[in-house]
């Protein structure tokens, strides 16, 4: 019967096993994580206070918002308290801090030019990791407000004339060359207005009388 009948409607066994699954409801905490068994996992940082629903399988966390999938995660063994994180899960300014670093400094300052990547050198050997990165934060700030060129030149003076360069020395360079661009740009409008003033003839002074 089995023969005859059934072997050829019988079909493929699937490639993948079934993965047995269980659900959990999780809310979402205000650094974006839910806790699952005592660990942390990310979802995207839109979702902040928001219940979610979790499905668990043996190697596998996915976490869903009205029935649509909004992150997934290998799931975490061993020590309790460990955290997956997805950096696009991040809000911009964590994803900056966690891209603040001394190697991506190195690579920021070699856009400026060379004096910025001996400045930034400096800074970084000559002050510990943290204290470092805090005063690179004040230098790529700068970059907000004046050029590459403008940050390259000044840079490269202050190099020339202090064996202990700072920022604040760094920002007086920039201010002075900033006033004296405005002071320049005011000067030559006076020039240009003298040069094409009006000029009255003879005959508006009465001179020119017969």
């Amino acid at each position: 019967m089995f023969e005859e009948e059934e072997k050829s409607h019988l079909q493929q066994l699937p490639q993948t096993r079934y993965k047995l699954a269980e659900w959990k409801t999780a809310k979402v905490q205000l650094n974006y994580h839910i806790q699952i068994e005592r660990m942390y996992y990310s979802v995207p940082y839109d979702y902040v206070r928001e219940q979610v629903d979790v499905r668990l399988t043996t190697d596998l966390i996915e976490v869903y918002f009205k029935e649509a999938r909004i992150a997934s995660h290998k799931r975490l063994m061993g020590e309790v308290g460990q955290f997956s994180t997805n950096r696009d899960h991040m809000p911009d300014n964590h994803r900056l801090y966690l891209e603040h670093n001394p190697e991506n400094n190195r690579k920021w300052a070699e856009t400026i030019g060379p004096s910025m990547v001996r400045f930034v050198s400096y800074i970084l050997e000559t002050n510990a990791e943290k204290k470092a990165l805090n005063i690179l934060s004040a230098l790529r700030n700068l970059s907000a407000k004046h050029t590459r060129d403008e940050l390259e030149t000044a840079t490269h003076k202050l190099l020339e004339i202090s064996t202990n360069p700072t920022i604040p020395v760094l920002k007086g360079i920039l201010d002075r060359r900033k006033k004296r661009e405005q002071k320049s740009n005011v000067d030559n409008h006076r020039i240009n207005n003298n040069n094409h003033g009006f000029t009255r003839g003879a005959k508006y002074f009465g001179e020119d009388k017969k």
